[in-house]
C-alpha cells in the first residue's frame, strides 16, 4: 500500500480489514454520486434526485461514523496513553466540524 502525502503531517496505518471496509464504502458512495449525476443528465424528476442525494448523504455520514469510531479506538487512545492530552482538543474540534 503506497500512501500519498497530504496536507497534514500525521498518517495512520490501517489494518487490511479497515482499509478494505473504508474503500468499499467510498466506492459505493462514488457510485451513488455518479448515479445522481446521471439522473441530472437525464432530466430525472427533482424529488427522485433528492431521494438519492439523501441516500448519498446518509452513506457519507455512516462512513464518517465508522472512521471516527476507528480513530477514537486507535489514535486517540494511543495518544492519551502516551500523555498527548492535546488529542482531546483535536477530537472535540473534529466532532464540532462533523456536527455542523
Amino acid at each position: 500500500m503506497e500512501k500519498e502525502q497530504c496536507c497534514c503531517h500525521k498518517t495512520k496505518e490501517r489494518s487490511q480489514e479497515e482499509y478494505k471496509n473504508l474503500l468499499n464504502r467510498l466506492n459505493r458512495i462514488e457510485g451513488q454520486i455518479r448515479g445522481i449525476r446521471n439522473m441530472v443528465e437525464k432530466d430525472a424528476y427533482c424529488t427522485d434526485i433528492l431521494v438519492q442525494v439523501a441516500a448519498a448523504n446518509a452513506a457519507l455520514n455512516s462512513f464518517s461514523k465508522v472512521l471516527l469510531a476507528n480513530h477514537m479506538r486507535t489514535c486517540v487512545v494511543d495518544d492519551i496513553r502516551a500523555g498527548k492530552d492535546e488529542t482531546i482538543d483535536e477530537l472535540v474540534a473534529t466532532i464540532q466540524k462533523l456536527m455542523r
